[in-house]
């Protein structure tokens, strides 16, 4: 992919020949000819509904090829895609709607009797429900998807490289989860980063893993995009089980992996597994996580893969340094790719020395514009020069390699998903048994990290660990609901009366 300029993002797809197969969804092949047809019909679909640049569209899809073309398609109209977790329930979902004002959202059937339960009132400005289930969509502005495949193609909205192409929700650097803004530069800029990067460069041959969730920045555009951008093949799985997704490596000449630590830990540990199964796999690459070593000597036992291992994160859309190509050391994330800045600062905002630890601040056109609508959490996060303090801590090398060994910030990463503890605890306290609560993340086998809750119970009112952790399950995403609940009489607090977390981690 070669940057001509300003372009919208959605045009990726533009350049390679129709024949050649862009998506395998559900069994079924989409060449980029058929693909490019499917997007500009939706592309038509969704501006007759009265889209304007600029509108906000949820996009509530499973690792689908509605999910591909949605995403093109919401680009290609000029106006925001905002990817979120099908699994999630329904007052997660009315949230994320409300805060971002979407006029439309795009559902799969994983995910269509949870829009159906959103309360509409508090989502004013959604105007239409576009379904991809089977059978006549029912309900206000709810309209078929193949309605809208079926419309007269319109142009491509040209769009500069400032303009928002996504929003996607996370927990930032500090703070509950915001929606951090992405513009085409910021998308554009870092799959053009990564394909600069010659050591082991990208073919239109290759074929892509996309089991990584296309919610995520990870699976959107290290995975989605970058093979697009590239004229390859991306295999779209909708659900990881260790033993399917390898059998569709086996089956697909899958040549491109990444993926997240709980991923390759699933595969080195699966019993009765075909070493030859990844024979055709060249680039393997992990993120998201720290990647434990003993997983990484397994994966190159058992299957003969060498594991990468990466750092990224959404405000940097989202790679910043990568060990793709370079000797192995143990722990190593890497060396930031070409365009990106990488500084290691001490509390003072002064550069560290080699072997000494600092926070990670990162600088390039990859980094986001901010929160959406939140310009204080934005001037928190982005110094007045344009570094994006990460909050992570890392030292580097005489080799200029990096290697995290902490974070700044309460964040706790679940099977490579951010998780803030003040959004878990504030459903907690709605609980009327809960009195006062704190949650931490703790050390987990197979997630790397796994929800923690300390509550302090209501006087007078008696509450199971159990009846807390279901409360949980009907407001939260799996990933972010406790797994364990401790009862204690009190919190530790410092004089201020902030909870101390590491005294209870």
């Amino acid at each position: 992919m070669v940057n001509c300029g300003p372009v919208n993002l959605a045009t990726i797809i533009d350049p390679h020949p129709d024949e050649a197969v862009a998506l395998v969804s559900r069994g079924k092949p989409t060449t980029y000819g058929a693909l490019r047809g499917q997007v500009a019909g939706l592309r038509g679909g969704l501006v007759g509904l009265g889209l304007d640049p600029g509108d906000r569209v949820g996009i509530v899809c499973a690792n689908n090829r509605s999910f591909v073309v949605a995403y093109l398609a919401t680009l290609g109209a000029g106006a925001v895609a905002v990817p979120l977790n099908p699994l999630s329930p329904p007052r997660e979902l009315e949230t994320e709607l409300a805060t971002i004002g979407a006029r439309v959202v795009v559902v799969g059937p994983s995910a269509q009797a949870a829009v159906d339960a959103i309360d509409r009132s508090r989502v004013p400005a959604l105007e239409h429900v576009v379904s991809s289930s089977d059978g006549a969509p029912t309900g206000p502005g709810a309209v078929a998807l193949a309605d809208l495949l079926a419309a007269d193609p319109v142009p491509v909205v040209e769009r500069a490289d400032d303009d928002l192409a996504v929003l996607m929700f996370t927990s930032g650097t500090a703070g509950s989860p915001k929606a951090a803004m992405l513009s085409h530069g910021n998308l554009r800029s870092n799959i053009e980063q990564v394909l600069a990067d010659d050591r082991v460069p990208r073919s239109p041959d290759d074929v892509s893993l996309g089991v990584l969730p296309l919610f995520h920045i990870f699976g959107l555009n290290v995975v989605l995009g970058l093979a697009l951008a590239a004229g390859s093949s991306v295999v779209l799985i909708e659900r990881f089980d260790p033993v399917s997704a390898l059998d569709a490596i086996a089956r697909h000449g899958i040549t491109v992996i990444a993926g997240a630590p709980t991923m390759w830990s699933a595969w080195a540990n699966l019993d009765g597994s075909d070493p030859s199964a990844m024979r055709s796999v060249r680039i393997a690459t992990s993120g998201a996580a720290r990647l434990p070593a003993e997983v990484v000597d397994q994966m190159r036992s058992r299957f003969g893969v060498t594991l990468a291992e990466g750092y990224g994160l959404t405000e940097a859309s989202p790679v910043v340094t990568s060990s793709v190509g370079l000797a192995g050391k143990t722990g190593s994330i890497g060396v930031p790719l070409i365009g990106v800045e990488v500084r290691l600062v001490d509390a003072d905002g002064s550069d560290v020395l080699i072997g000494d630890a600092g926070e990670i601040w990162v600088r390039g056109p990859n980094v986001f514009q901010g929160y959406w609508n939140d310009p204080d959490a934005t001037a928190s996060a982005i110094t007045p020069d344009g570094w994006l303090r990460t909050g992570d801590v890392a030292v580097v090398d005489e080799d200029g390699e990096l290697f995290i060994v902490d974070r700044v910030k309460d964040l706790i990463i679940v099977s490579g998903f951010n998780v803030f503890p003040a959004e878990v605890e504030e459903v907690l306290l709605e609980h009327p048994g809960v009195e006062a609560c704190a949650v931490v993340g703790v050390r987990h086998p197979h997630s790397g990290e796994a929800v923690k809750a300390y509550v302090v119970p209501t006087e007078g009112r008696s509450i199971e660990e159990d009846e807390l952790i279901a409360f949980s399950a009907a407001r939260l995403a799996g990933y972010k609901c406790p797994d364990k609940v401790m009862f204690v009489d009190e919190l530790p607090q410092n004089l201020s009366g902030k909870v101390l977390r590491r005294a209870l981690r």
